[in-house]
Parts: structure tokens; C-alpha cells; sequence
């Protein structure tokens, strides 16, 4: 075939593109007008729309309508923003103590603590406030620092041994291995008995001697039953509730190097208003004083 000498299909007798794999060759065939029309049709449309919609991703392209979806959004956020406003306004002002006696605003205040929570507060407590390993459960009524509405907002707002607030809780138990101030042998009888006073197995004879050594090193905290001092953010080791593990192993290893858990102070990041909200919310969960 001669140079510029079209191919076409003997069988089909239509013009082919040239391209040949093994002695098949590929017919060139054009696309149906109706195809073509709207394909066409659709580069006129698209060439309006970026010119009557700001739909460019340029600063400033406002489109000739002017229109602006997400102005359309930042209405809805501002009208929003003033119904709430005056029901913020009225938990600003109100004692947190005292927004339970006015059902619409506490139902106000723990919708709005829920939000919060799931923003800020999800990450250590779930989704479900029910806490993990080393987080503690929020729908329980055991409180390390107590459980009322004011005592959570006073939590929520200085957080657990948060240095960079003066007001933060601070508790912290002694490293007694680590420290030397008990040995194995003392530490595991301890073990023992604070598996007894929860009233789970336990080896009896080391119980017996762990009773001496909690006497004269824990129970200036925990009490002489184990029954924890919320003052001092001191827990409750005779209940079911274990925020390391209740195993013996685990009651060692925190006799031995403790494990103490930090919460940021809310206060300052996120307003009065919000902690308030958040502390009703808690205190709502079930588990509140």
C-alpha cells in the first residue's frame, strides 16, 4: 500500500487505524453523531458552569450567580450558633451545680457535653465513656476524685497531675520496688492481700504477712479495708473495678513501679461553658454522686 493510501476492510469496508497484532488490524470506526452531539454538549455545559458557579479553585472566582455553597453552609452555622447562643449564655451564668433544676437547659447541657465528648474525649474513654486498660470507666459510680457534678467539673477543668496547670489533681503513689522500700517478697504478699480484700484467690499465708506490710505502707491511704480516699484520688481496692488488671502479677507490678495516668486540663482549651456542658454530660452517664 502506497504512503497516504488509505486501508480499508475488505469485509466491513471500513477504513482501518493502520495498527496490526498478528494479521488482525484495527478497524476505525467512527462514533455514532448522537454520541459525538452530546459529548459535545456536554463541554459547552461544563464551559457555563465554571463560568456562571464559582467552581474553579481559584481565590476570589465568585461565578457570575455569586453563589457560594459554602456560604450557604456558614448561614446555616451562624443561625445555628444564635439559637444556642442564648442557652450558652444562660449555662455561663448558671452554677454547674444548679443547671439540673432546669430541665430544658440540662437537656441542653448534656446534648452539648455529648458533642464535646465525642471530640475530645473518645480517644482515652471510648465511644461509650466505658474506658479501656489505664483509662477509667465513666458509667460506674466509682470516682477516684469523687463523682458529684461539681467535683467532674473541677476534674474536667484542672485535669490529673497536668504540670502545666497549678490546680491540676496530684496523687502518686511510691515506686515501693523500685525504690527499694519494700522487697519481692513483701510485694507479692501485699499482692495477696489486696486480692483478699476484693475478695478474690488468694494464697492465705501470704495474705496473712501482706496484711503487716499494707498496714504500715498503704493504709495511710487506701484505709485500713482498702476502701480508697477520694481526697487523695486514692482508689477502692476491695470492689471489682481494676484500672491495671486485679491479677496478682498486676497488683505487684503496680505495687513495684505504679502507673500514673495524666489528663489534660480542659479548662483552658476549651471554655467554661464547654467543661460545663462536658460535666453534666459525665455526671448524666449514670455513675454520677
Amino acid at each position: 500500500m502506497s504512503a497516504g493510501e488509505k486501508d480499508v476492510d475488505a469485509i466491513t469496508g471500513t477504513e482501518t487505524t493502520g495498527h496490526e497484532w498478528d494479521g488482525i488490524k484495527e478497524l476505525n470506526t467512527p462514533l455514532p453523531r448522537w454520541w459525538l452531539y452530546i459529548f459535545y454538549a456536554t463541554i459547552v455545559f461544563a464551559i457555563g458552569y465554571c463560568i456562571y458557579y464559582p467552581s474553579m479553585p481559584v481565590d476570589g472566582h465568585k461565578g457570575v450567580s455569586g453563589y457560594s455553597s459554602r456560604g450557604d453552609v456558614q448561614k446555616d452555622l451562624d443561625a445555628a450558633a444564635a439559637a444556642q447562643s442564648g442557652m450558652l449564655d444562660q449555662i455561663a451564668a448558671t452554677d454547674v451545680g444548679a443547671i439540673k433544676d432546669d430541665p430544658d437547659l440540662h437537656r441542653f447541657a448534656v446534648a452539648g457535653g455529648a458533642s464535646a465528648f465525642k471530640v475530645h474525649c473518645t480517644q482515652c474513654h471510648g465511644s461509650g465513656a466505658a474506658g479501656s486498660a489505664g483509662y477509667p470507666n465513666l458509667n460506674d459510680d466509682n470516682w477516684l476524685w469523687g463523682g458529684t457534678v461539681q467535683e467532674i467539673h473541677q476534674t474536667i477543668t484542672h485535669g490529673i497531675r497536668f504540670a502545666e496547670d497549678d490546680d491540676s489533681r496530684y496523687s502518686e503513689m511510691p515506686a515501693f520496688g523500685r525504690d527499694e522500700l519494700l522487697d519481692a517478697a513483701d510485694i507479692k504478699a501485699t499482692a495477696n492481700y489486696v486480692r483478699k480484700l476484693a475478695g478474690l484467690d488468694h494464697d492465705a499465708a501470704l495474705a496473712g504477712t501482706g496484711a503487716t506490710v499494707f498496714a504500715e505502707n498503704c493504709a495511710s491511704c487506701h484505709g485500713d479495708a482498702g476502701l480508697g480516699d477520694k481526697e487523695q484520688g486514692a482508689p477502692n481496692l476491695s470492689d471489682a473495678i481494676w484500672l491495671y488488671g486485679s491479677e496478682t502479677a498486676d497488683i505487684a507490678a503496680q505495687i513495684r513501679l505504679p502507673k500514673h495516668g495524666v489528663m489534660p486540663a480542659w479548662g483552658s482549651r476549651l471554655g467554661d461553658t464547654t467543661v460545663k456542658q462536658l460535666s453534666v454530660y459525665v455526671h448524666a452517664l449514670g455513675g454520677g454522686e
